[in-house]
């Protein structure tokens, strides 16, 4: 067995902790650049605090927006990135970072659809500060931009852009709107199960998966009920951090490899995405295991997520499929076609997500009958 872990600096958690914000980001520059999402009801005090450059991502990054950020940054002398918002403010933020200092242009770098150049210049100094509970971006070292060009998402990645340090405040979570708690919770709970039934589980993974996946399955539904219920949205923080570690040392899966092509052609949320293609994901996956490798250990693997899941110890991997299916429903989680994507869509949808980067971690290849079952399952 081979692994490695690597992850942010340094990590920061509780309630309360978002006020060391300023006196933090003074010890890394003195001139930040502060990355927010399309609302800035969340952090506006820490902005106005830190006097800060900023730079709106209204929505999923892309590369043109990364493009005009890394300007802004350099133009304006700034010599330290602050991400605050949710997977793409963080992400943005993270490769805004790396364009200021190594210069040229996101596709220099970007994987599969760009130069996939190997980044030599450490990246400004980068915070991240979640105020969703979700993406897990604030530990992982790769950023997911969408290209127009390309209809697609790729990564830029590179140790080097592991952020320095991670802040997460539950407390930026309170008062979520459930579709946000839903999608970001889903997102959270998908990153949890691939790196635990991933052909790089590993050691040191495997029980931030398992008991991230057992907080999700109690605090979910409350946290999405009850925006204000403070125990729930604590776990749920904790849960993504766990599926933010997970993800970046064991890799993901068959649902994350067709979020990818999805999402870089259609503007849907990346959370969403994952959650109406989850619960066909498990499906596909054990059923391609019974049949073709009835002793692969992510059998069992998946029947321990669906004994988490129902509390039930003689639950078997089909019963966690079942649960997943029950919570989407439960939370309003849409089909795919709702996104406009057509049936006739979905076999260029399946080329693309056997190529995902993605995928080569699934616990095994699945086939493009399968893929294509699959999605017209989600669809």
């Amino acid at each position: 067995m081979r692994f490695e872990f690597a992850t942010a600096g340094r990590i920061i958690f509780g309630e309360g902790t978002a006020a060391s914000l300023p006196e933090l980001a003074r010890t890394f520059g003195a001139r930040p650049l502060v990355l927010t999402g399309a609302s800035t009801d969340r952090s506006a005090a820490l902005v106005n605090a830190l006097s800060a450059e900023t730079f709106a991502i209204p929505g999923e990054p892309t590369v043109e927006r990364v493009r005009e950020g890394a300007r802004r940054a350099q133009k304006a002398g700034c010599d330290v990135v602050i991400a605050m918002g949710g997977g793409s403010a963080i992400d943005a933020g993270k490769a805004i970072a790396a364009i200021a200092a190594n210069g040229g242009e996101p596709l220099d770098f970007l994987e599969g659809v760009g130069k996939g150049r190997i980044m030599t210049v450490t990246p400004l100094p980068f915070i991240a500060v979640p105020t969703t509970a979700g993406t897990g971006s604030e530990v992982t070292r790769n950023a997911v931009l969408g290209s127009t060009e390309h209809g697609v998402k790729a990564s830029m990645r590179s140790p080097l852009m592991l952020p320095r340090v991670a802040l997460l405040d539950p407390e930026l979570t309170y008062g979520l709107p459930p579709a946000v708690t839903a999608s970001t919770g889903l997102d959270a709970l998908t990153q949890l199960i691939e790196p635990y039934v991933s052909v790089r589980a590993n050691p040191l993974v495997d029980p931030y998966c398992v008991d991230g996946i057992r907080h999700i399955a109690g605090a979910l539904r409350r946290a999405y009920h009850d925006g204000a219920d403070q125990e729930a949205r604590h776990e749920m923080s904790l849960a993504s951090l766990f599926g933010g570690l997970a993800l970046a040392n064991a890799g993901l899966g068959v649902v994350h490899g067709f979020a990818a092509p999805l999402g870089g052609r259609w503007k849907a949320p990346h959370g969403t995405l994952c959650a109406a293609v989850l619960p066909h994901g498990m499906a596909a996956n054990i059923a391609a295991m019974r049949m073709r490798a009835p002793h692969h250990l992510a059998l069992e693997r998946y029947a321990t997520i669906a004994r988490i899941l129902t509390g039930r110890n003689e639950a078997r991997a089909e019963d966690g499929i079942d649960w997943v299916r029950t919570l989407c429903a439960e939370l309003n989680i849409p089909s795919l076609r709702t996104w406009g994507i057509a049936e006739a869509d979905l076999p260029d949808v399946v080329e693309k997500a056997a190529r995902a980067s993605s995928m080569q971690a699934n616990p095994l290849a699945l086939t493009d009958a399968e893929l294509l079952w699959l999605v017209k399952a989600a669809w």
